[in-house]
């Protein structure tokens, strides 16, 4: 058997990460055993579907290299395109007798529900109309009718419905406990644990990766299945991610979706990692490669209990890639979060590439190695007024003058030996200590008190930039404003 498994991703919002976990599961699971990973977009709630939130989702599944084999931009994968064999399936369940008409208004519902309530019963549906009889000919129900009906599905009285999971294990569920739900509204629209079955039996899916909030779901999938005349895919229901307070992670924990942490510099490696960790180990390794999580990955190494989200170990990840990317390519990726800040690269790429080598060991992000390089980027620098205060005295303007006066008669551009020739010279001719110079010269320079080291960021810098930096500091000290 040909192990196909599927994401189907609802396009009402932005990728969540504990949606893409279960999505990155089951791709997991199908590459390991050498099969099929299918993308299927459950686009039935058309009001809130968006074709921006389709391609964002998109987007992200491509960022993370979760590519599939089957899937967009094949219409045949939006379940909305599938209404019509959604509507056929419940008129074949209709007519077999395996669903019926439900003729119960919204308030009658809603009464019965109130008094469960209030006799602490659990609130199902009584089967008031399953034993009304109806014509075999009976049409599914359409908004234009003037009384409608909603379709159940009749589930069996007795027995059981066993659910052997390969997270869970074996579940077991009294059918006389499972209501008869609706499969059909009254406006004729299929709800969605009918058309998902069916579009999962129908693409041949054979195993169902997905939260283990859907577990009440499916000994009610599995009966659909069997009244249809298929066999159920496997099921695999991983625990809920939890955020730190022990509650289903939401936004209050900060970013949830896959695409604000793209936006904010992650990498797809330490994203990929980081989910895949969390519910499912091998040994103690914490890195892993991507063939390394497809040749380790099986459901039954996943955990049993909830996964919780530490954002500080997906950006402790983070900084470990980026600390190993090679520079020219690091470059490259930073590219576009420079011209999101609208700055000019004033530089070739080896330029850049030099700059991003001095700060890479330093920042956990992108992001943040844009802002680190600012002063590299940028041609006014804010100079914070801390640092100017205990750095930038009157005793250090003649210093710092004599530095930028010999560094400017450096011929063609400085290098780090030259920059460190020019200091020492400083110094000697000031007695001076290379900190008591090289603090100062950093806040010229930077506008702060960290940096990489003095002689790296001036031969980055260049002469004049450099020179600029330096004379307007000894402006500031001469002339404070």
């Amino acid at each position: 058997m040909t192990v196909r498994t599927r994401f189907a991703p609802s396009p009402t919002g932005s990728l969540h990460i504990g949606n893409v976990r279960s999505g990155l599961f089951a791709y997991l699971y199908a590459r390991h055993n050498h099969g099929q990973f299918i993308v299927r977009i459950d686009d039935t709630d058309r009001e809130r579907s968006t074709k921006q939130s389709l391609d964002e989702i998109l987007a992200d599944l491509k960022w993370l290299g979760m590519e599939w084999d089957e899937g967009p931009p094949d219409e045949a994968y939006f379940q909305s395109n599938r209404v019509e064999r959604h509507r056929e399936a419940a008129l074949k369940l209709l007519r077999e007798r395996k669903a019926y008409p439900c003729y119960c208004s919204a308030e009658e519902l809603d009464a019965k529900r109130k008094q469960a309530e209030r006799e602490r019963r659990r609130p199902v549906y009584d089967r008031k109309c399953r034993g009304r009889d109806f014509s075999p000919d009976l049409a599914l129900p359409d908004k234009s009718a003037a009384r409608n009906y909603t379709i159940r599905f009749a589930m069996p009285l007795d027995g059981e419905t066993l659910v052997d999971d390969l997270v869970k294990g074996r579940m077991v569920f009294q059918n006389s406990e499972l209501d008869d739900f609706i499969i059909v509204r009254s406006d004729g629209s299929p709800i969605y644990n009918f058309a998902s079955i069916l579009d999962d039996v129908d693409m041949r899916i054979t195993h169902i990766v997905r939260g283990d909030d859907h577990v009440s779901n499916t000994p009610r999938q599995m009966q659909m299945a069997y009244a249809l005349g298929f066999t159920p895919p496997a099921f695999a229901h991983l625990p809920q991610v939890l955020g730190p307070d022990g509650s289903p992670l939401s936004k209050r924990h900060g970013a949830t979706s896959v695409i604000a942490y793209r936006e904010n510099g992650y990498f797809p490696e330490a994203m990929l990692n980081y989910l895949a960790r969390l519910g499912w180990s091998h040994g103690d390794q914490e890195i892993f490669s991507r063939d390394e999580l497809i040749g380790y990955f099986g459901f039954e190494a996943c955990g049993k209990s909830a996964g919780v989200f530490n954002a500080e170990k997906l950006l402790w990840l983070n900084f470990h890639y980026l600390k190993e990317r090679p520079i020219p390519r690091l470059a490259a990726e930073i590219k576009p979060f420079i011209a999101r800040r609208g700055w000019a690269i004033p530089g070739d790429d080896a330029w850049l590439e030099k700059a991003v080598a001095t700060l890479h060991e330093r920042a956990k992000t992108l992001v943040e190695l844009v802002d680190f390089a600012s002063f590299y980027l940028k041609d006014e620098i804010e100079i914070d007024s801390k640092a100017a205060a205990k750095f930038l005295k009157p005793e250090i303007a003649g210093p710092i003058r004599a530095l930028a006066a010999e560094l400017e008669s450096i011929e063609g551009e400085v290098s780090e030996a030259s920059v460190q020739a020019v200091f020492e010279s400083v110094l000697a001719r000031f007695n001076l200590k290379l900190g008591q110079l090289a603090q100062p010269v950093r806040v010229a320079l930077t506008g702060g008190a960290v940096s990489p080291g003095i002689y790296e960021v001036i031969a980055v810098l260049g002469k004049r930039r450099t020179v600029d930096r330096l004379n307007a500091a000894v402006s500031r000290i001469e002339q404070p404003a």
